[in-house]
């Protein structure tokens, strides 16, 4: 199967920056996305305010190469979510790094990617509405090397894509493929059954303008390796059922995806007993991979080092995004206010965890491990309230870098993001596109 090309990151580094933007110094000068990286900022210097959000490069194309290792040493393709980073300069890293299709869930997220250059996008959800329906007619008839693939998951949402279809006929050579969803009880859309997935199935089949691609699911809300697996066996399930039916044109592969960063390994070595007569594309959807976080994926990275029958590659995924912020009184012994909160960390998968310190103007020459007994307790709009042992080196103005939980609620605070060296030095600015 034939991969994507690199995006125009030309583009990209030409648009303006409002001087107003979170994470630019105080009446910065009029510049450009690219020109930030030609600064010579140094986030442990001062040169941007505080709170920023920034990624370490070297963390983060050591992830990439991980996962791109993972991908092919195991036979599977990769669709990173990019409604995680909703950034164009990271969609490029996947890319280059051999994904097959960025993953998006909205309209407005496949728009960013076409506006980048991407050809390939999996929308993983069902496009609902006129507009949203119609836009994805329009977009395949503007450019027919551009492919575009969305779900459904019932009648009531195919009838919505074959009225499109019938309003803006695609071109034959490029219609809307589609995957059936496969849901489960209590959980978010998908077919409840098999006998409901397959009869959607053939309906896709039967409908002009639209073409069976797969079947997949979602797994990422499932609380244990076992439920996930109960569920991607679904998956393959239906597509040897659809298969054997000869639901499938013969002129291409047949999908199999799943989406979540937590269960990925066990979504590989599920596909991989997938056993057909016609080529299986086995796309898996992570996108927490490449920043990955502090707590609830770095125990899932635990586990899959621990169980998996996969193939791993040597080393493994790393925290490389870090939120800092400035200490900005201790009014209590064993408390610190910080200035960073809820409009600058996501805490819905758990609080920030203080990982390092640092004290400017001091003999300090890198930042330094938090000691132990440092929480955080509850944060505010502006305020992180931190728990610390009454020896606790802190003082007033001391830098303090945290770790996170679930990437996508950080990214999303943030129009801007810092790429940094291990030094700190800044080496570019990640737009994001919320």
């Amino acid at each position: 199967m034939t991969l994507i090309p690199r995006l125009d990151m030309a583009a990209l580094d030409i648009l303006p920056l409002d001087p107003s933007t979170k994470g630019l110094p105080y009446e910065a000068a009029a510049l450009t996305v690219g020109d930030v990286g030609r600064k010579g900022w140094n986030l442990l210097k001062g040169d941007v305010p505080l709170p920023a959000a920034v990624i370490r490069d070297d963390i983060l194309t050591a992830n990439s190469k991980w996962m791109s290792a993972f991908i092919e040493t195991n036979g599977l393709f990769l669709a990173p979510h990019g409604k995680t980073t909703m950034a164009p300069y990271l969609f490029d890293l996947q890319v280059a790094d051999g994904s097959w299709a960025i993953t998006t869930a909205t309209l407005q997220q496949v728009e960013v990617c076409r506006r980048f250059g991407v050809k390939r996008v999996l929308l993983a959800n069902q496009p609902v509405g006129r507009q949203a329906v119609d836009a994805c007619f329009t977009m395949l008839r503007a450019d027919r090397d551009f492919e575009l693939y969305c779900l459904a998951d019932g009648p009531a949402g195919l009838a919505l894509l074959a009225d499109g279809a019938r309003r803006l006929p695609p071109p034959a050579s490029n219609p809307l493929r589609v995957l059936v969803e496969i849901g489960f009880t209590g959980g978010r859309t998908g077919a409840r059954t098999r006998d409901e997935a397959l009869a959607v199935a053939r309906s896709i089949v039967a409908t002009p303008g639209l073409k069976l691609a797969g079947f997949e699911c979602f797994e990422g809300l499932l609380p244990t390796p076992e439920a996930a697996d109960k569920l991607i066996d679904d998956v393959v399930v239906l597509a040897e059922l659809a298969a054997k039916e000869g639901l499938f044109a013969k002129d291409q592969p047949i999908i199999v995806s799943a989406g979540g960063s937590a269960f990925f390994d066990r979504a590989g070595e599920r596909f991989n007993k997938l056993a057909l007569s016609a080529p299986v594309l086995r796309v898996l959807r992570a996108g927490c991979y490449l920043t990955h976080d502090s707590i609830g994926y770095t125990a899932s990275f635990r586990r899959i080092q621990k169980e998996t029958s996969l193939k791993l590659p040597p080393g493994g995924l790393v925290a490389a995004l870090e939120v800092w912020a400035y200490v900005q009184s201790r009014p209590e012994n064993i408390r610190a206010i910080v200035g960073l909160g809820r409009r600058d960390v996501g805490s819905d998968s758990g609080m920030p965890v203080p990982v390092r310190w640092y004290r400017p103007g001091s003999a300090m020459t890198a930042p330094e491990d938090m000691p132990k007994g440092h929480e955080v307790v509850g944060l505010n709009d502006q305020h992180c309230h931190v728990s610390l042992p009454a020896d606790s080196p802190l003082q007033v103005g001391d830098m303090v870098s945290f770790g996170i939980g679930h990437p996508c609620t950080t990214f999303d605070k943030w129009s801007m993001l810092l790429l940094v060296d291990k030094d700190y030095r800044v080496t570019k600015a990640l737009k994001t596109f919320f």
